[in-house]
């Protein structure tokens, strides 16, 4: 292996390029030099070069069509001069190629490539290779799965092909530099890595519970020996789907995150609040980029409060129903696809649409945890923090007290807090039962 300067790598698929456009050209307009095939073309020979670029390409197994889609959406960028062929006038209407495609911007002299810009090049000589195409741009097309190459939506009435081809600034950067890609918590992206320090052994449930927790840890440890060489691929459908209901705080989204850490998986919070809107292609775009880019990196999702897109239908009594009733459509159809796993959350079992729960492998009650739980998340919460005076009993804390893993965290805060101020690590028993007191007022009602 080699190492090779990206920016190098870069230009010399953009010259590929500009070669290629020229030829295409030329063997569309019966120029000299015409009977000549843009794929007699080499591509430059990425196999002993490594860098972020070369490595993808190679991983992906990237074939032509994929590599000249790139390299057009990356030109702009780098070697803008390259797409100056493409303002070329037919002298029959004196105006540019419509089939060019393309567009002009106020802020950028050169030329800005467009769907039709790059079916130009694959089809203009070769109509056949029209599903070449479609695989490169269309909604199943690895790069725009994988949301390095966008297509700009148009109105309904414009050819979706005139859409801008353009590459993802965050992937640009990882080709240019090899920094990997952070992805961002936007309105487009609504959704967040979440993360915790604990283990595996910090996780207090009961023996039911801990159970159903076990069985979708098995599923991320031999999910692709079942579906592969056990053969159920042709008897059960892909992914694992769980709800998980119970009071908040009693460990749902924190048993999601262990399950990410010990499977070393990333597992993503979709915040539904972010992703429900009036406008249901909006709604199912946002959605769709979530799915697809955990599709590819093995991602867990974990739908919190997922009673706003997962709930029980409506009548359809007004166009927002319809809207609401359309979203939850996608949302099964998306979930059921889906090869990884998908927990949902939720506070009540019943507020669930039986439509999806039906649909579940498991359905996993998080209970108020019972007073011996409550010991040892009390002991859990306290070790190696601080001290408890002699007199705190935390086995009758425990008993008297109907608390929440969160809640007893909480109160950790306030006496850690408490103590210090004074300037000491030793928390009082008047400290721990006024933050008890604090946390059970939030939950009265009076």
């Amino acid at each position: 292996m080699k190492t090779k300067y990206a920016i190098t790598t870069l230009t010399d698929e953009i010259s590929w390029l500009n070669e290629v456009i020229n030829q295409v050209i030329s063997s569309y307009l019966l120029h000299e030099g015409s009977d000549r095939h843009w794929q007699d073309i080499p591509m430059p020979d990425l196999t002993d070069v490594e860098n972020a670029y070369a490595k993808s390409v190679k991983e992906w197994n990237l074939n032509e069509f994929d590599r000249l889609a790139l390299a057009l959406a990356i030109a702009p960028h780098l070697m803008p001069q390259a797409l100056d062929a493409f303002f070329g006038k037919n002298q029959l209407y004196d105006r540019g190629f419509t089939e060019f495609g393309g567009v002009i911007d106020k802020n950028h002299s050169g030329f800005l490539p467009t769907g039709q810009t790059l079916a130009f090049l694959i089809t203009a000589n070769n109509p056949e290779y029209r599903e070449a195409l479609q695989n490169v741009i269309g909604k199943y097309g690895l790069l725009i799965k994988k949301q390095v190459l966008q297509l700009s939506d148009t109105e309904s009435h414009i050819p979706y092909l005139n859409g801008m081809l353009s590459i993802s600034s965050s992937w640009l950067h990882y080709f240019l530099t090899g920094e990997e890609i952070k992805i961002e918590y936007t309105m487009d992206f609504p959704a967040e890595k979440i993360t915790t320090k604990l283990s595996w052994e910090d996780l207090v449930l009961n023996e039911v519970t801990m159970r159903g927790i076990e069985e979708i840890n098995l599923w991320l440890s031999y999910n692709e020996t079942l579906m592969g060489e056990w053969g159920l691929s042709k008897m059960i459908k892909p992914g694992y789907r769980a709800l998980f209901y119970g009071s908040p705080g009693t460990g749902k989204m924190l048993t999601a995150t262990l399950l990410g850490k010990v499977s070393n998986r990333d597992v993503y919070r979709v915040d539904l609040s972010m992703i429900v809107s009036k406008y249901i292609r909006e709604t199912e775009k946002n959605l769709a980029k979530v799915f697809d880019i955990a599709e590819h990196k093995g991602w867990i999702l974990f739908f919190d409060e997922a009673d706003a897109l997962f709930g029980k239908r409506t009548a359809v009594n007004s166009s927002n129903d319809r809207y609401a009733n359309q979203q939850t459509s996608y949302l099964l159809q998306r979930i059921e696809g889906f090869s990884g796993v998908v927990i949902l959350a939720s506070n009540f079992k019943a507020n669930i649409d039986e439509a999806f729960t039906r649909r579940f492998q498991s359905m996993i009650h998080f209970r108020m945890p019972s007073s011996n739980e409550r010991y040892q998340l009390w002991n859990n919460a306290f070790s190696g923090v601080c001290n408890l005076e002699e007199d705190v009993d935390l086995k009758k804390i425990a008993s008297d007290y109907e608390l929440t893993g969160e809640t007893i965290i909480n109160v950790l805060r306030y006496c850690a807090l408490s103590a210090v101020k004074r300037n000491d690590n030793i928390v009082r028993k008047e400290e721990l039962i006024s933050g008890i007191r604090r946390e059970l007022k939030k939950v009265t009602k009076h």
